[in-house]
């Protein structure tokens, strides 16, 4: 027997199941921990705490544009990855919950 909830997420799930697979939809979910993420790596480097790192790269300007390309694809990657897990956890909850209905 499924629960109004189970219910209402197989509804909700048949309804948006394709929409939440969309690349820019994706971006929209994954982006606000992947920015707190670089953020905090930024903020970690340039406070100065370690300081052969901040010698080297206050003396090495182009270890800016590698910092640069790296927390874009930090970035890049944490969004793409936490949505695509978010969408296949649902996923598989839809599957179990449709294969429990039909064991009824």
């Amino acid at each position: 027997m499924l629960t109004n909830a189970e219910n209402d997420f197989i509804r909700y799930w048949e309804e948006n199941r394709l929409k939440k697979k969309k690349f820019f939809r994706m971006l929209y979910v994954g982006m606000p921990l992947a920015v707190v993420l670089v953020s905090s790596i930024f903020v970690n480097s340039v406070s100065g705490w370690y300081t052969r790192a901040d010698i080297s790269l206050r003396s090495n300007s182009s270890e800016i544009i590698v910092l640069l390309v790296a927390a874009l694809a930090i970035v890049a990657f944490v969004v793409i990855f936490s949505a695509r897990h978010r969408w296949d956890m649902n996923e598989q909850k839809y599957r179990e919950l449709m294969a429990k209905k039909e064991n009824q």
